[in-house]
């Protein structure tokens, strides 16, 4: 069954039991549906209480019914029922009450929780909006300014800031049911209608404000505002209506291609921490991790090995370059305490866990050691050689590297089955994504653990095979070379980066390398070059020897003045350009960004048939996490995929 029945004199216990998360799904609905009227029937209940089976409330709606026609009893109508039953419903709340779940909650008279306990509404990172009377009914119990961050910008309640805003009607610190059970039967009556429930209008100068702020941190999302909209009009024209376009706008966004596009990435992301072959797999114990290189890659993973609580060792090779290198990582905490992401005590904390030394010697009892040293075979095999000689025999090793063959790195490496490619992406404390490289001889035991770690800094980890560049610095190569070949054929390249910018892309292929600096592009070309490949001189060569760098030097592809990221056109770079260019027509916007993503995807396909990736999906948060692709597109392999399908 997926909702058991228990007694307590007159109060009738129903649990939901449906794991992991009581999803209310079609059948936990219909069961509901059904139970509202058989226990408004006998007279031997007097309340109804509504419980979760294991570790939480109910997660929510059962997200994989969304590609399905609603099914019959929707949870509006449900929970429906349960507001116009004529014994009182008592919702009690432990763990999470997400979404749908919340909406059920606030559809039942009274609610209580015990201490912990997490209320929210999370549907716009679904690229919707609440669908079940949470826009309308969660400003009538807690206000306006309390619900519209929750409803439209992702807040989260925890029980005492429920209780305190009206939401809860009582916290219950001993055993829930039981708690639960005793406030049940002191009832005396329902309460007033939450319909009824008085809701002011603020005026025009509230909305404009909440707008203006919802828009800013909507990143191209087009539901917060939506969710917005649907609270508005609960105001303006009441409940009912409010009700009924709060249900027309989720219907509307959740058969949209942004709403798809966020429900692949949300089952991608979810399944991405824990591979179906390593499930069964223990990993080691990391409590201590040595970081060699206090560069800004270095300086970086040690931050974030300090947010998720490890401890870190960094390793420099003197005295000097150490004490940049500590400096540098407590600028990140300080920064972080100046944006109000932290405490300042939390910084000195996160601080203290951070002990530096210079040369290796320090790491030798270190559970993991993480190399990020420059992008050099010789120095990195040195590094690899003496950790090899001074760490704990079971202690892992791991290399940063963005482009080297990890084999090349790990040659003579004593105990080779511990060593692993674990590619951070810049900056390291920020960025989720975490490619992780095994090479033939890394054990299930070493994949697990890095695996593990990923799940502990909060990235998003993707396997990737061996081959140049990896999966992302390999597509980002062929996006890179496609954007050129139409800079060769006549599109500027403000052009193509107005495209892709109008697509949902922070930025162009050229900003982004201004952005990154032209003479990595170029010195990279230029060992490629050493290597026997055969690559043409093209128009970083030209912006490059002629000093335009990009943002550094004030002038790449684009101008820049001082102290400002703001690209502007050039004129010098477009009389550099000018013998590359050629004569066709340049493309339209919407050409520009179909040759680019398919180039992507086409090479992302390469990848697949290689056995360098598992699947599209990783693929996909390989780009939406690492290089910038829109979350609202999905990735290169979703957009093409749906291109495809008739």
């Amino acid at each position: 069954m997926t909702v058991t029945i228990d007694r307590h004199g007159g109060i009738a216990v129903l649990t939901i039991d449906n794991p992991p998360v009581n999803a209310l799904k079609t059948a936990v609905r219909a069961r509901l549906a059904e139970l509202v009227g058989m226990l408004d029937a006998d007279p031997g209940v007097t309340a109804v209480l509504l419980c979760g089976a294991g570790k939480l409330f109910i997660g929510g709606a059962d997200i994989t019914e969304f590609d399905r026609p609603p099914e019959s009893p929707t949870l509006p109508d449900m929970i429906a029922r349960i507001e116009g039953a004529t014994k009182p419903w008592i919702a009690a709340i432990h763990g999470q009450a997400l979404g749908g779940g919340l909406e059920l909650a606030l559809g039942c008279h009274y609610r209580v929780a015990a201490p912990g306990a997490t209320m929210a509404l999370p549907e716009v990172n679904l690229g919707i909006i609440p669908g079940a009377g949470g826009t309308q009914r969660l400003p009538r119990l807690i206000g306006l300014a309390a619900a519209i961050p929750v409803i439209a910008e992702r807040d989260l309640l925890d029980t005492d800031r429920a209780a305190s805003l009206g939401l809860l009607d009582h916290v219950i610190d001993g055993p829930l049911t039981d708690g639960a059970v005793a406030f049940a039967r002191n009832l005396t009556g329902l309460p007033l209608p939450v319909a009824e429930r008085p809701l002011p209008d603020p005026g025009p100068a509230f909305w404009e404000m909440a707008s203006a702020r919802i828009a800013r941190g909507a990143k191209g999302q087009s539901a917060p505002l939506a969710a917005l909209a649907a609270v508005r009009s609960g105001v303006e024209q009441g409940f009912a209506a409010g009700l009924r376009i709060e249900r027309e706008t989720f219907l509307r966004l959740r058969a949209s291609e942004e709403a798809a596009a966020l429900r692949y990435l949300f089952f991608a992301e979810r399944a991405a921490p824990r591979p179906a072959n390593l499930r069964s797999i223990e990993p080691h114990p990391v409590r201590t991790v040595g970081v060699v290189g206090g560069g800004t890659m270095g300086t970086g993973i040690a931050a974030a090995l300090r947010n998720a609580g490890l401890t870190v060792v960094l390793s420099e090779r003197d005295a000097a370059a150490l004490e940049r290198g500590m400096i540098a990582v407590r600028g990140i905490f300080e920064a972080a305490a100046r944006r109000g992401l932290i405490t300042t005590a939390e910084a000195e904390t996160r601080m203290a866990g951070v002990t530096g030394c210079v040369g290796l010697e320090g790491l030798a009892e270190c559970d993991l050691v993480i190399e990020a040293v420059f992008e050099d075979l010789a120095v990195k095999r040195t590094v690899f050689a003496d950790l090899g000689r001074l760490c704990r025999a079971d202690a892992i090793l791991a290399t940063n590297t963005s482009y080297i063959d990890p084999r090349q790195i790990a040659e003579g490496l004593p105990a080779p089955e511990r060593f692993v490619g674990l590619h951070f992406f810049s900056p390291a404390q920020v960025m989720k994504l975490l490619e992780i490289i095994p090479h033939p001889a890394t054990s299930p035991e070493t994949l697990a653990t890095a695996f593990d770690l990923a799940r502990r800094l909060g990235k998003v980890p993707v396997r990737s095979g061996i081959c140049e560049g990896f999966i992302g610095n390999r597509i980002l190569k062929r996006y890179r070379a496609r954007a050129e070949a139409m800079l060769r054929d006549g599109t500027p390249h403000s052009a193509i980066d107005a495209a892709m910018r109008g697509f949902g892309h922070a930025m162009g292929p050229f900003e982004m390398q201004d952005m990154a600096g032209l003479d990595i592009a170029f010195l990279n070309r230029e060992a490629a070059r050493q290597r026997g490949e055969a690559i043409p001189e093209g128009p970083i060569e030209l912006l490059v020897r002629a000093g335009r760098k990009g943002i550094k030097t004030g002038g790449g592809w684009y101008d820049y003045a001082p102290g400002d990221r703001t690209p502007r056109v050039s004129d010098e770079a477009t009389q550099i350009l000018a013998p590359l260019m050629g004569s066709s027509a340049a493309l339209s916007s919407p050409q520009i960004v179909d040759q680019l993503i398919g180039a992507m995807a086409e090479e992302g396909r390469a990848i697949l048939a290689e056995g360098i990736a598992a699947s599209p999906a990783d693929i996909d948060l390989v780009q939406v996490h690492g290089y910038g692709f829109p979350r609202t597109r999905g990735g290169p392999m979703f957009q093409t995929d749906r291109k495809a399908k008739p």
